[in-house]
């Protein structure tokens, strides 16, 4: 027999895109398993965005019913303004409503800039911060008819960006950085807008194991090596975004406008982009050699101490350590591309 599924979500539809593996397939099982319906988005494509697989959404889906809940699958491109506008229909029709959507969709394709193509960062681009504005676009119109109509139910839009975008830039990683970046923006952004219509929109900056996770620059170890003991806790778990996730969509949470890091059972409230001390002359403009002479004394923040995750897989803490740890990176990614 299967098992009912009830929980915290009860009655609430939701969306989640790239939900066919990884962090999207943890956070569609658990939203299922508190009681949400769940459109399982997914093309199935490669890491790149190569490719496509219906396969891949469709068996979330059988999980999701097997385990007693319900689930539709679906394999629109997000990054396709037409698909984006299919995707939110498909719950409407399906369901009659739409309260939550996971912007979780993303492909990457390292590589440094000396080497980086325009088709690699157009593709990134167009899931990643593309596709999450046509998502959002479609459900913020919906959700704006539905207001306006008298239907005032809490609405969630959760994001997803990335460490890289914010408080740690990772190098081979222009395009990802620059869209996750976008994303945060555009959350905060989406926030002030939609609020007016009963939505609230956060994002959340997860570490977990997945395909892209593995696609780390040159020499960084593996996170499979780092895998635990069956039973044993594990913070690379995709779960832990999951419940937070789920968290972010109940219809009593009060969030709205925020980034939440979050690694294992650790969640850090993410102040992104924070202004530093001021400089300033009274009454009057500054001179070139007078803001040289201030700015030169300011406490700005190195672009080396950011690299957090770096500093922590490699145990570097000095600039030089860092420099020649970068230039490793660099160089091992120039040589896989023939020292192009």
């Amino acid at each position: 027999m299967k098992e009912e599924m009830m929980g915290s979500l009860d009655g609430r539809i939701a969306l989640v895109t790239g939900a066919g593996r990884g962090i999207g397939r943890a956070e569609a099982l658990y939203l299922a398993r508190e009681g949400a319906r769940v459109v399982v988005n997914d093309p199935g494509v490669a890491p790149d965005g190569s490719g496509a697989d219906s396969s891949i959404a469709a068996s979330v889906v059988a999980e999701i019913r097997d385990q007693g809940g319900e689930a539709i699958a679906s394999t629109h491109s997000v990054a396709e303004w037409q698909g984006a506008e299919a995707l939110v229909g498909t719950a409407v029709e399906r369901w009659g409503d739409l309260h939550i959507v996971v912007n979780n969709a993303a492909v990457s394709r390292p590589g440094s800039l000396v080497r980086a193509t325009e088709d690699d960062f157009d593709a990134v681009v167009a899931v990643k911060l593309k596709g999450s504005f046509n998502v959002s676009r479609w459900a913020a119109e919906y959700w704006r008819g539905r207001h306006e109509a008298g239907d005032h139910q809490d609405r969630s839009l959760v994001n997803t960006t990335s460490t890289a975008g914010l408080d740690s830039p990772l190098p081979l990683n222009t395009s990802y950085a620059a869209a996750n970046a976008g994303v945060a923006a555009m959350t905060i952004v989406h926030a002030l807008e939609l609020r007016r219509y009963g939505v609230r929109v956060n994002a959340i900056s997860p570490g977990a194991r997945t395909r892209l996770s593995l696609e780390l620059p040159a020499g960084v170890p593996s996170l499979t090596q780092a895998t635990p003991a069956p039973g044993a806790f594990d913070p690379w778990d995709p779960i832990h975004q999951a419940v937070v996730v789920a968290y972010l969509g109940r219809s009593d949470t009060p969030l709205t406008g925020q980034v939440l890091t979050v690694r294992g059972s650790t969640v850090i409230p993410t102040n992104t982009w924070s202004l530093g001390a001021p400089v300033t002359k009274e009454d009057a403009g500054w001179t070139v050699d007078e803001l040289a002479d201030v700015l030169g004394e300011a406490p700005f923040t190195d672009p080396f101490d950011r690299l957090t995750f770096l500093r922590r897989v490699y145990d570097v803490s000095t600039h030089d350590e860092i420099q020649r740890l970068l230039d490793s990176i660099l160089d091992a990614d120039l040589a896989e591309a023939g020292g192009v």
